[in-house]
């Protein structure tokens, strides 16, 4: 019986998707466990390319069950349209193998509206929300103030209390952003036309996870965004709304009562941030620019150019240690291909002392990157499946970023194809 997150290392983007799809070939379940449609997690298969926002990246899989835990962010609207789309491409979706926790809170119009306002008001002291309702939602869900999925079936009591909350909403919205109120005409005709597309697919998910332990059933735990954006333990306050840590799986599932044996660590082979906030690492003017083609950097839920910069062994180690990664995979080593030397940030320098520790959200500021370099390869790795074929920097390039941050490199991905692996 295995019981594995898959969690990101760094800010997010890391390629966790392609780890999922990769993996559930030895995994019965996957369970999406917290964030929302925020964040898009790419999976290249033989049906296509595909970006995912809510949907667990286990659904290419035949004969494995997907779930959206009660830690998720439900956006009913987002979730049907991409299901369609899904559809569209040949994927079965049927309640035998997506299944969606009756305790998720829905993700409601007013959240998406109220993000947009507040990015607005914030102007040039934004965090950088994508604007998905995100950060409203969870602020609404731990004020108790959310619906349920479970509620779509008692229709009467729905209507009761959304109209409570409607009532409670509409003044913020007007009396603090100027905006317009909403109405229950609008709230109904929009669960109507989304929420209740995807209820057949709403019920007791713990009680089918307590079932599933029962049979030794593996059991795969896939995150969103990564280690430096947790809400406790990421750069705040420039972090998602929500726990991306690999200890919040068993909570943000529906079965807190499990315990991991596994802890999948994604990390690219450079950095990579979308969003506000301080990068130490980053790279700029043309240098970026060739790095970010050259690895086709751009949000896949929002399109914005990424950040980039070279590896960042202080940031990595710091992730590695809060997910508690037994196992790290390193992803698009093929992508610095073209570098004749390659850039490693080894340290920060603060305050004038170079340090390997990760310092305190405002240290950050105006921390330093100390970087040094290695010896490039020189070639093109994304036909390499065998550890033994790899170029000589590449191996040393692998082993120096292993032995920094304290944990393994099992997997290298030279690719964004599922059998673009090696696997160690």
């Amino acid at each position: 019986m295995k019981h594995c997150a898959i969690v990101g290392i760094n800010w997010g983007d890391e390629g966790k998707g392609r780890m999922v799809d990769l993996l559930t070939r030895d995994y019965d379940v996957v369970v999406r466990y917290q964030g929302g449609g925020n964040a898009g997690h790419t999976v290249v298969n033989e049906r296509g390319k595909f970006a995912l926002h809510l949907l667990p990246s286990g659904i290419f899989r035949d004969g494995v069950v997907n779930i959206l835990g009660n830690g998720v962010a439900l956006d009913p609207e987002n979730l049907w349209k991409e299901m369609q789309d899904v559809a569209a491409q040949g994927v079965a979706l049927t309640p035998e193998n997506l299944k969606i926790s009756e305790r998720a809170s829905l993700l409601m119009p007013w959240h998406r509206d109220l993000d947009a306002l507040e990015e607005q008001r914030l102007a040039d002291k934004k965090y950088g929300s994508t604007k998905q309702g995100i950060a409203p939602f969870y602020s609404d869900k731990y004020q108790k103030k959310t619906v349920l999925a479970g509620e779509l079936f008692h229709p009467e009591a729905l209507r009761a209390h959304l109209r409570d909350l409607m009532e409670w909403k509409d003044l913020t919205l007007t009396r603090v952003y100027g905006a317009a109120p909403y109405a229950m005409e609008t709230l109904e005709a929009w669960l109507a036309d989304y929420a209740d597309k995807i209820k057949p697919y709403v019920c007791d998910t713990s009680a089918f996870l307590r079932q599933a332990q029962k049979e030794d059933k593996n059991i795969l735990f896939e995150a969103q965004l990564g280690a430096l954006r947790d809400l406790d333990f990421g750069i705040y306050p420039y972090t998602t709304s929500s726990n991306t840590t690999a200890a919040y799986a068993p909570i943000g599932a529906g079965l807190p009562s499990l315990r991991l044996t596994d802890v999948v660590g994604v990390v690219k082979a450079y950095s990579t941030c979308v969003g506000e906030g301080p990068f130490v690492c980053e790279m700029f003017g043309e240098e970026a620019e060739r790095l970010r083609e050259a690895g086709a950097e751009y949000g896949a839920k929002t399109g914005r150019p990424r950040r980039v910069g070279p590896i960042d062994l202080v940031a990595t180690r710091y992730g590695v240690e809060v997910q508690g990664a037994t196992v790290l995979a390193l992803t698009k080593l093929d992508v610095l291909g073209y570098m004749e030397k390659i850039p490693v940030c080894a340290r920060y320098r603060v305050n004038g002392t170079e340090t390997d520790r990760f310092p305190f959200p405002t240290e950050l500021e105006t921390a330093e990157p100390v970087i040094e370099y290695m010896p490039g390869w020189g070639c093109d790795l994304s036909g390499v499946r065998r550890w033994a074929d790899l170029p000589a920097a590449a191996q040393a390039y692998v082993r120096r970023i292993e032995e920094a941050v304290g944990c393994p490199i099992g997997y290298v991905s030279v690719g964004p194809e599922r059998d673009s692996i090696i696997l160690r």
